[in-house]
């Protein structure tokens, strides 16, 4: 059964804490429940998007850097 992960708030979502630092997680990573997979930066404020449930990620919905909003899948967790 799949859970997805839903994004919180309107912003851009980002798959790195850094730019110069590898991705929180990767396709096929396997995740625990409360999990940090990413952040939505607003505003120069920064939420942390986690997993609501363990598995394995089959897919990131939402771009690196792309915009989401309120509701929008941002992973698909396996």
């Amino acid at each position: 059964m799949s859970s997805q992960v839903i994004a919180p708030i309107p912003g851009i979502f980002y798959r790195r804490p850094a730019p110069d630092k590898p991705p929180f997680v990767e396709a096929g990573d396997t995740v625990e429940a409360g999990q940090t997979i990413g952040v939505i930066e607003i505003m120069k404020q920064f939420t942390e998007v986690r997993s609501e449930a363990a598995g394995v990620i089959a897919s990131f919905e939402a771009e690196d850097l792309g915009m989401v909003g309120p509701g929008d899948v941002i992973a698909i967790i396996e």
